[in-house]
Parts: structure tokens; sequence; C-alpha cells
């Protein structure tokens, strides 16, 4: 059993209810079920479908769905759920389940955001030159709108805070220009709210640089990193290329474990960083040969990964001492916590166990 005490903060995605511009680019009723439903195995020893289980093919219109992951949520010892939230220049997006959280109070369990800031494309489908709905950046109306748009939420009891600062995800800060600025004014616009700051995190799929060259306070990880894929040693290398990707059309596949130590990558030197853990990659169901997968993923295997992230924040104040969990539910990525009729609650049962803490105690946020 764990003996340390960690911020366990899971990404949630929204897309599990009809939306319009979701009918509209690939048919009517199209939620992220619908790939993950349809995946089918690439390879021998392939795990697809993940077929959901305590949950079943929810509905996040739904409130008692959004009541169930919380509770279950809370059970296991995560404190937060850090829900993706897209704004296009004003223009929201798959918004109506937090929304309604935020409207309800329910449930009554805590959150913070993550702005996905990122051009939505047919990349995963086969039509990388289709662009659905492109970033932008106009400029500092827009910037001072997206603000005020976001502070119910930071008002919000249960909203995550670190040091009494409401807590707040960059998905992609190289990509905002200007962020300092940008981080500048808000943090500026937080004081004159009332509010007594911002904890600011940016994530770091490649280098980004000091964080306080960002206008930010740390960084976490949340793509994968550029890890190699997995050839076993009685395979030539030259016959794994030809038959996984030439030949058969086959995704990119790495091995879980011989990769686990290059899913936590270290901080850069006196740098803010915060862990994030991946139990599971495989986002074939959207993307088929184009796709990446972490093969052979296990409970057990996670029990290593989730002890290696309690080791990099240990020494941390408890305040501090965040991990990220990528991801609460992102099915058609193959990258979830939920149960699964596979392994039902044995990646939440990890959590648990290694974070034992969280789990005896809880957190209001």
């Amino acid at each position: 059993m764990g003996n340390a005490s960690a911020r366990l903060i899971a990404y949630y995605l929204p897309q599990f209810h009809p939306t319009p511009e979701n009918d509209e680019w690939w048919g009517k009723g199209f939620t992220e079920w619908t790939n993950t439903a349809k995946a089918k195995p690439m390879f021998r020893g392939h795990y697809q479908p993940h077929v959901p289980a305590d949950l079943g093919f929810y509905d996040l219109r739904v409130p008692e769905t959004r009541v169930a992951q919380a509770d279950l949520a809370r059970e296991y010892g995560v404190e937060a759920f850090c829900y993706y939230h897209y704004w296009f220049a004003g223009r929201r997006i798959l918004e109506r389940p937090f929304s309604e959280v935020l409207a309800s109070g329910e449930p009554d369990f805590p959150f913070c955001l993550c702005w996905a800031n990122q051009t939505w494309t047919g990349v995963w489908h086969g039509e990388p030159n289709r662009v659905l709905i492109e970033q932008t950046y106009p400029g500092e109306k827009d910037h001072r709108t997206h603000f005020e748009y976001l502070l119910q939420a930071f008002r919000d009891p249960r909203y995550v805070r670190v040091e009494g600062k409401p807590l707040f995800v960059f998905y992609r800060p190289l990509e905002i220009p200007a962020m300092k600025a940008v981080s500048e004014l808000w943090r500026k616009m937080a004081v004159g709210a009332g509010l007594p700051g911002l904890y600011l995190v940016g994530v770091r799929g490649a280098p980004i640089g000091r964080t306080a060259d960002l206008g930010l306070d740390a960084s976490t990880t949340t793509a994968l990193p550029q890890i190699r894929p997995w050839v076993s040693k009685r395979t030539p290398v030259k016959w794994f290329l030809r038959h996984y990707h030439e030949k058969a059309g086959k995704p990119t596949i790495y091995d879980y474990e011989s990769v686990l130590d290059q899913l936590l990558p270290p901080p850069a030197a006196d740098e803010e960083d915060h862990p994030c853990l991946f139990p599971n990659w495989d986002n074939t169901p959207r993307s088929g040969r184009n796709g990446l997968v972490l093969h052979g993923s296990t409970p057990d295997l996670f029990r290593i990964h989730a002890r290696r992230g309690l080791e990099l924040v240990r020494d941390k104040d408890p305040e501090h001492a965040l991990i990220f969990v990528k991801s609460w539910n992102e099915w058609a990525e193959g990258n979830h916590i939920e149960p699964d009729l596979r392994f039902g609650h044995r990646y939440l049962e990890v959590l648990r166990d290694v974070f034992a803490r969280n789990h005896e105690r809880g957190r209001s946020g």
C-alpha cells in the first residue's frame, strides 16, 4: 500500500453526446462510442474492442451518469476531473456536459479545465487536409472574452486550487501567440475579479523551454514521448517494419513494459513539473493503421508506472503534489481508467492502492 499523498487529477473527455457539428462531419448520432464500438483487432494479441463495464455506453447529457462517474472516481482516490475545454475565438463545442455540471452544482466533485487549443482536422480518419474547426487567436479582446467566460468556473467552490489559485491547463502553450502576455493578462483579470491569482500549467509534448518564459507556473506531459517501436528480440527489425507497416498497413506498436522508463520524462532542472500517468493507449478505433498502440498494458505494469509517478512528487509540498492521469474516459484512444469488461476496476484499484492516503481521507478541492 502507498504511504504518501498525491493529488490525482484525471483528464475527462466530454465527447459522449451527439452534437450538430459531429452529426455534420461524421454522421447522425456520432459520439466517441461510434469509433469505440466498431474497433477490431489489427494484429495478433491486439486488445480491441474496449467495452465499458459499470457505466455502459453512457450519454453525458444524463445527470445520473455524471454523478456515477464522480462517485466511482472518489471511491478510488481521484481528486478531480480536468475537463477538456474548447474555445475557438468565442465558439464553443462539446460544452454541454461541463456547463450542466457548473449550472446544477452536481456532481459535488472537484474539477478544473484544460483548454485543448488545437485545430480539429480529419487526420485520424485519413483526411489530414480536412479542417473541421480552425484554432485561431484573434488577439487581446478574444482573450479577455475567454477569461470572462471562464470566471464562473474559477469562482465555483469545487474548482481545483493550488495555494488558493484556480488551476488551468494550456494544452499547446507554444501555439498561443505572446503566451506570456496572455498569462499576465489573465492573472491581472483574476486579481481584479477578486481571485488570489491563477495557477497556470502548460503541456509539454515537446520541450517548451522555461515555463516562466511563457508566464506559466508549471508543466506536465500528455502527449506520448518519442519512444521507439517495439521489436521482439527474436524479430529482425527489417522484418518487423516490413510486416507491420509497409505490407500489412498495421499501426505503430510500442510495448508498454519496454517503454515504461520513457513514459515519465524527467523534469527540466529547477522547473515545477507534474507527472502524467498513462494507463494505456490505443487510438486505432479512431485512426486505424495510422494509429499508435501501447501494446500489453496491464494493471500490474501500470502499478509500476504509478509508483514511479509517486516517487516524483513524494518530497513536494502537498499542495503541489499534483499527478495527472490520462485519461478518465478517452475510450476511442484506448486510454481510460473507467472499468471495461476485461480488467474491471483493476486500474482504479492500482490508484487506490498506490495512493492510499487519497482513498483514506479524500479531498474537497
